[in-house]
C-alpha cells in the first residue's frame, strides 16, 4: 500500500519564529544557525510521510486537546497540526521555556 504524502506548510507564526531563533545564534555562529536550519527543516519535511509519529503536545492534552502533536528538535519544539492533504507547521518553540507563558505572551503582544 502505498504512503500518503502530504505537504508541508509552514504558517506565517512558525517561519517567524524560525527567523528569530536563527538570527539570534547567527549573532554568535552562523554554522550552528545553518545546522539547526538544516535539523528542523529534516524533521519536518519527514512529516510528509509520517504525521503522525510526533507525540500529542502534552500541555495541551491536560485539556483534552489532541490535535496539535510536535517533535523535538532539541532544545525546541516543532508544533504541527495535520489534515488529510497537508501538515501545518504553526511554531517553534524554545522547550527550555513553560509553554503557558509562551502562549500568554503571544496572546498580550500587540502589534
Amino acid at each position: 500500500m502505498p504512503r500518503r504524502v502530504r505537504r508541508v506548510i509552514w504558517t506565517r507564526v512558525a517561519s517567524h519564529d524560525l527567523d528569530e531563533i536563527l538570527t539570534f545564534i547567527a549573532t554568535d555562529s552562523p554554522l550552528n544557525a545553518r545546522k539547526l536550519l538544516a535539523r528542523l527543516r529534516r524533521k519536518a519535511d519527514s512529516l510528509a510521510t509520517m504525521a503522525d509519529r510526533g507525540r500529542v503536545v502534552p500541555e495541551l492534552a491536560f485539556f483534552g486537546i489532541r490535535t496539535w502533536r510536535e517533535l523535538l528538535v532539541k532544545p525546541y519544539r516543532l508544533v504541527y497540526r495535520a489534515s488529510v492533504e497537508a501538515v501545518y507547521v504553526s511554531a517553534v518553540l524554545d522547550g527550555r521555556r513553560d509553554l503557558q507563558d509562551v502562549l500568554l505572551e503571544r496572546l498580550t503582544r500587540t502589534g
